[in-house]
């Protein structure tokens, strides 16, 4: 295994115990303890893992916004299968849109055969949908965040608060019934906030590795959603308990 593969086997490792020593790791991956080692300093370095004298745990509070590289090769299939379902909910000619992010990018994806308007904060989405005509796209300006390559600030919340899209899909790092909806930075959840406030339909797109997991400002609380997509991956009470609000769970194959 290398790269994200391994690193993936580590966090579900991870998320079925409490504490685990760099030999269970070892053993559960196939991997050299040197290796082991070097990705316990990356999750470390990233905020993902706390280590202690007795091995390390999980840390599911995320204190900074991962890089879309990082991102980029994380629950892949996932991401497809979650971006394949959202698109069912796109018709032609509707005004949409896309929050910034790595799901959001293979939603784009399945989105090009459709005569749309897309709004949107990301700079990779813009640019790849702007080569199809008969997409017409609007991306929201203001400062552009260097992590994930998107726009931010004040300038972009103006548009989003004057547009009234039929469909509005926002991502997150950490989602949960409890917390909501959350992000690492006040300037992205207000920004996230305002993307999602006036639109018909309001869709969240989250893997299923980032339930339970949280930053600290809150975006929304997943009862003001329409819908809420996610993979099947979710644990089966967290499904049950989610099925009771309002929002429509999507569970994708």
């Amino acid at each position: 295994m290398k790269g994200y593969s391994r690193l993936e086997q580590i966090m579900d490792y991870l998320k079925g115990h409490n504490l685990v020593t760099v030999d269970q790791l070892v053993a559960a991956t196939d991997a050299s303890p040197a290796t082991i080692r070097r990705d316990l300093i990356k999750l470390d370095q990233e905020g993902v893992i706390s280590r202690t004298h007795g091995g390390v745990t999980l840390n599911r509070f995320i204190p900074s916004q991962p890089t879309t590289s990082e991102k980029m090769q994380r629950s892949l299939a996932e991401k497809h299968a979650i971006a394949c379902a959202a698109a069912a909910f796109v018709k032609a000619g509707d005004a949409v849109v896309l929050d910034a992010g790595t799901t959001m990018i293979e939603l784009a994806r399945q989105l090009t055969h459709l005569p749309l308007r897309v709004i949107t904060s990301d700079l990779h989405i813009a640019l790849f949908l702007s080569e199809f005509k008969q997409i017409e796209v609007t991306i929201i300006g203001g400062r552009i965040d260097d992590s994930s390559q998107s726009c931010i600030g004040e300038h972009g919340r103006r548009l989003l608060q004057n547009v009234w899209p039929d469909i509005a899909f926002v991502s997150c790092n950490g989602w949960d019934l409890e917390r909501g909806i959350t992000s690492p930075t006040e300037e992205k959840a207000a920004l996230k906030r305002d993307l999602i406030a006036n639109a018909r339909r309001r869709v969240l797109l989250a893997d299923s590795s980032k339930y339970g997991a949280w930053s600290l400002f809150n975006v929304t609380h997943l009862n003001t959603l329409t819908d809420i997509v996610t993979d099947k991956r979710l644990d089966e009470g967290v499904q049950q308990t989610l099925s009771q609000l309002d929002a429509t769970l999507t569970l994708a194959p």
